[in-house]
């Protein structure tokens, strides 16, 4: 059975928005509140190391799903740690 070439973006694009997606509310809940307390600088920190090495092999591969969903979530990632770092130090 031949695939056609768009089913795989398809997959790939759902699951990007998926869980790219799920990290706007915990941003958005960080930035409303003015408290990063309860979020973990290092698992943070790693991951947005982690989508960052995502994003430079979908560079590579040429995979545009790949591609925008690390981005986004690198940036994402990156604007949890610059807010636990702003956020975070008070009570934490």
């Amino acid at each position: 059975m031949v695939v056609p070439w768009w089913e795989p973006t398809l997959v790939g694009s759902v699951a990007a928005a998926c869980t790219t997606g799920a990290f706007i509310p915990q941003v958005l809940r960080v930035w409303r509140l003015r408290s990063a307390r309860e979020v973990s600088l290092t698992t943070f920190s790693v991951f947005a190391g982690g989508t960052a090495a995502w994003l430079i092999y979908g560079l590579l591969i040429v995979s545009v799903p790949v591609i925008l969903a690390n981005a986004v979530t690198c940036l994402l990632s990156l604007t949890m740690v610059g807010m636990k770092l702003a956020y975070g130090r008070t009570g934490s």
